[in-house]
């Protein structure tokens, strides 16, 4: 899985308690990038927290972070919503860029979900949840060379689904055209940095 070498999946539990993380450095580079209107991002059209339709061709004319993410995750998931809500919230208004959120989860794609992790992450106006069929997802999963897979236990009579997915975050440029990957864990300047290159 993933671009150039392989992308290590990353488990995602839900519930669990998660660490701090430092997220001062120097700036590092992106896992992958690429010059200007060389890749053409694959075109989705899904849904967000409102039920309009959202895609990358939508946003036309604005830089997009499209970023992979469980709206029910409490571990990892959380972590990179907050590094990207501090470097979007951070930027003058009229150059912020949109902040596209695929689900990784097919169970949770109901308003209430959606809705509770925009206020319980304080997500920044920018952020769109992208959900939709099963199908319809794991279509971009793939055409984003994103892993998912789920685990199924059953706990005490339960059924809870573990799911393991690539975290992972594209930088497409206003054109519609990715322009950098980056993979978890990344820093606040790494990405302020490739933002600003595409100014």
């Amino acid at each position: 899985l993933g671009i150039g070498a392989p992308i290590a999946l990353i488990a995602i539990f839900r519930h669990a308690n998660a660490s701090s993380e430092s997220v001062n450095s120097i700036v590092t580079p992106p896992a992958a990038s690429w010059p200007a209107n060389s890749r053409p991002a694959p075109p989705f059209v899904l849904r967000d927290q409102t039920g309009h339709t959202v895609s990358v061709a939508r946003y036309r004319g604005r830089p997009v972070i499209l970023t992979f993410t469980d709206p029910l995750c409490r571990n990892l998931c959380p972590l990179e919503a907050h590094l990207l809500n501090q470097v979007v919230g951070e930027m003058p208004a009229a150059q912020r860029p949109v902040i596209l959120a695929i689900s990784v989860d097919v169970w949770a794609d109901s308003r209430k979900d959606l809705l509770q992790d925009e206020r319980r992450w304080e997500l920044v106006p920018e952020w769109h949840w992208a959900v939709g069929s099963p199908a319809a997802l794991a279509k971009v999963w793939k055409h984003y060379e994103i892993g998912v897979s789920v685990t199924t236990k059953k706990i005490a009579g339960a059924t809870i689904n573990y799911i393991t997915h690539t975290e992972a975050a594209y930088v497409i440029d206003s054109t519609g055209h990715e322009r950098a990957l980056f993979v978890w864990p990344f820093y606040p300047q790494d990405l302020r940095h490739t933002l600003a290159q595409l100014s």
